[in-house]
């Protein structure tokens, strides 16, 4: 691949675009590089490195959502054999209070997953809150012990009932630097009123928990006042700063290493209860402590999705087009911390309504908080308004693909005026209809043996970010390239893709680059979050291997050899050894302006332009007749999310998606106790989860169509294939059996009933 000269971006910043074909190793489906240490279980997560001198914790969880701490008695656990010692708010180390406000400058003011000051408290404020840790020589003597642990309550009745609480709901603002929650075009109210055709619905979505392969744990371990964290997180950074606020030491005395995650989906991008408990009685003790969360645990401590409530009203006219849109949304936070997902942001640039109104409101509950959960807010939105737009289809006896696509925008975002920055979700609608065979469809669903068959058709859209990276780059004699940087791999195939750019963009063969990643003592690099990893690393790789040509250009002209001489060579005859250079400033002053121009180009790149990934689901669904037992037996997807660097990486991301919301669709759903606030399903066994008797074979397609002013490109693939999913196996369901469920998950029940 060739580097074009830079050019000046939106916000005045050098942006450097690709030209040409891909080189070799961009756009090829190469193999993960850490595929073997996992396949053979060399690969070391969070609980499993091997370190001298280990103690094991175990939580007490309080099984009261609201309360005091009476009395607590650990005499019996602290005298069985092999415990080390228990800890509770009665001599746990005192910490500095968690940030209660997001500070743009600083954006590990996010980290914290609650405003409860875990173990420093008698207070109880959520169901399952930790009120003691026992810390013991083996596992399964810290679990014993845990058991042994006697706590009273003064109990107050918590506020838990979701649907009783809508009507204290208020209303939510968009915040600087994050989605939207909100938005207008015209006078959507009036224009509905005097459309032609209307559909006006409720919706329902209810509250999903995070079961990652790999469960929360930690590992910490203090060496006078540095602290060391064996965690898996998404975001190092944060995790790093946010340890080092608390526990009041500078951010370089907290060493994060997170070389893999067994899967994060955004539970794993704040810093829970467990994480601080670890590190906690790690210092008290003066031992390394592990704390490994049980399925349970994890539901207890870690937020997830919040459960709401949508109403989508369209107007339009006789023809198909769109006059009115409106999307109003009830969701919920915790009393003590979580934040509105941006539920109505697909309502903005989906469709191209002649007026749109978009609203969110939300209710406080005592609940865990809500976090983030794969697309948050688009996965529960997008199954409104595409249940909806499909409704409409059905009321106006048009082609539910034609419908949308005689809706869709032009060049500008019809809420926010931005310049769609390179928008093929009509291409994607268009290629998924003859992939699927979509003209074959008839106009209601058919009848083989004792199953309705149905077909159905949705939209999706994700926005695109870019996050700070700083990287570092070297070059040696024996021709390695590494490139050093704190990013993390989930199992997206993030060091994979790396390499495949450093060789590209440097010119060199793709297996003699090697990605360093995972730890904080490297660069500062992005979090894995918002499906902008990839794109955040891409631009800042591109910058390295500029740099990095340069200066061996002139090396090369010194010698007498042409420019782009492989690097080995270059530094081989000129006799020089290992050749470095970095991106970015990860410390003092600068650290601080560089935030300065990534808020300022981010600000500046929004007003200028909506970037977004975008998708098309199609679905075939088979529901028996008798019992209403619903099976996905077809499934294709088209999506554009820019410039594919590695199809097998990319595709599997995709189909990721698409399985997650098979499970957001057909079975996913916690369950809440009102009267005590309790989850009722904290485990695998009840809260159910896509197996692979659920999971069709999923037919993914992208148009590998680069994004001009993204780099290299890149779009993210992380989140948009859960957007939308929802919708099309609703909208399957309509199709097979003429009713339009509109709670999920489409259990059986909500078939027949």
């Amino acid at each position: 691949m060739t580097l074009a000269p830079e050019r000046t971006g939106a916000a005045g910043a050098a942006v450097e675009t690709p030209t040409g074909a891909p080189g070799p190793a961009i756009g090829r489906s190469v193999d993960r590089v850490d595929g073997l240490a996992k396949t053979t279980g060399t690969a070391r997560f969070s609980a499993e490195y091997p370190i001298p001198g280990i103690t094991h914790a175990v939580l007490v969880h309080a099984p009261i959502a609201r309360g005091r701490i009476r009395s607590i008695d650990t005499a019996q656990a602290e005298a069985h054999p092999g415990v080390v010692l228990v800890l509770t708010h009665r001599n746990a180390p005192k910490l500095t209070p968690p940030p209660t406000r997001m500070n743009p400058m600083d954006l590990s003011t996010m980290a914290a997953g609650s405003t409860i000051a875990f173990l420093n408290t008698d207070e109880v404020h959520v169901d399952g809150q930790p009120v003691a840790a026992v810390v013991a020589e083996s596992l399964e003597a810290a679990q014993y012990a845990a058991s042994l642990v006697r706590v009273d309550y003064d109990t107050i009745v918590p506020t838990s009932d979701f649907d009783a609480e809508l009507g204290n709901a208020t209303p939510v603002r968009s915040m600087p630097v994050m989605p939207p929650t909100g938005g207008k075009r015209g006078d959507a109210r009036a224009a509905y009123a005097r459309s032609a055709v209307t559909v006006d619905l409720s919706f329902s979505t209810p509250q999903h928990n995070h079961n990652a392969l790999e469960p929360h744990a930690t590992t910490a371990e203090w060496d006078g006042d540095k602290l060391t964290v064996y965690e898996g997180c998404q975001n190092i950074d944060w995790t790093q700063k946010f340890l080092a606020k608390r526990f009041g030491i500078p951010a370089g005395d907290v060493h994060v290493v997170a070389k893999f995650v067994g899967g994060g989906f955004g539970g794993k991008s704040k810093v829970w209860a467990a994480t601080l408990i670890a590190c906690m009685a790690a210092k008290l003790a003066q031992r390394p402590v592990r704390l490994a969360l049980t399925r349970e645990g994890v539901y207890r401590t870690v937020g997830g999705r919040t459960p709401t409530r949508q109403r989508v009203a369209i107007g339009a006219s006789t023809s198909g087009h769109l006059e009115a849109l409106i999307h109003e949304v009830t969701s919920r936070k915790g009393r003590v911390g979580g934040q509105a997902d941006q539920i109505v942001a697909c309502s903005l640039d989906l469709y191209d309504a002649a007026a749109i109104l978009a609203e969110q409101r939300i209710v406080e509950l005592d609940l865990m908080p809500n976090t983030a959960m794969r697309a948050p807010g688009e996965a529960q939105g997008s199954f409104a308004v595409e249940s909806a737009v499909d409704e409409l289809a059905v009321v106006l006896g048009l082609d539910p693909v034609d419908l949308r696509l005689r809706n869709q925008p032009g060049e500008r975002s019809p809420v926010h005026g931005t310049r769609y920055s390179h928008r093929r979700l009509a291409q994607t609608l268009e290629r998924g209809r003859d992939l699927f065979g979509w003209d074959d469809r008839p106009a209601t669903g058919t009848r083989d043996g004792k199953d309705l068959v149905g077909w159905g058709v949705a939209a999706a859209i994700h926005p695109s970010w870019e996050f700070v990276a700083n990287v570092q780059l070297t070059v040696d004699p024996s021709g390695g390239a590494t490139l050093a940087c704190a990013f993390h791999e989930m199992g997206m195939g993030t060091a994979t893709v790396v390499g495949q750019l450093v060789a590209d963009c440097l010119g060199v063969p793709l297996e003699r680059v090697t990605a360093i990643y995972g730890d904080s003592e490297l660069p500062l690099g992005p979090g894995a979050g918002g499906s902008g990893q990839t794109a955040s690393l891409a631009a800042s790789i591109e910058r390295a291997c500029r740099a990095m040509r340069k200066r061996l250009d002139k090396l090369a002209e010194g010698l007498g050899m042409p420019d782009g001489s492989d690097p080995a060579d270059v530094l081989t005859r000129a006799g020089q050894g290992p050749l470095t250079v970095e991106v970015g400033a990860d410390a003092g002053p600068r650290a601080t302006w560089g935030q300065v121009r990534f808020l300022s180009k981010m600000v500046m790149d929004s007003r200028r332009w909506m970037k977004a990934a975008t998708g098309a689901h199609f679905c075939e669904v088979r529901v028996d007749a008798d019992t209403g037992e619903l099976r996905v037996t077809r499934w294709t997807s088209v999506f554009d999310v820019g410039r594919v660097v590695n199809p097998k990486t990319t595709h599997s991301q995709l189909r990721g998606g698409i399985v997650m919301g098979l499970g957001l669709a057909m079975g996913e759903e916690t369950l809440i106790d009102t009267r005590t606030a309790r989850i009722m399903n904290p485990s695998l066994a009840e809260y159910h989860v896509p197996v692979h008797a659920d999971v069709p074979h999923l037919d993914v397609h992208t148009l590998d169509d680069p994004d001009p002013t993204m780099p290299l490109g890149v779009l993210g693939a992380g989140e948009v294939g859960i957007v939308g999913v929802g919708a099309a196996i609703a909208n399957a369901v309509r199709h097979a059996t003429g009713r339009r469920v509109t709670d999920l998950p489409i259990t059986l029940d909500r078939i027949i009933s």
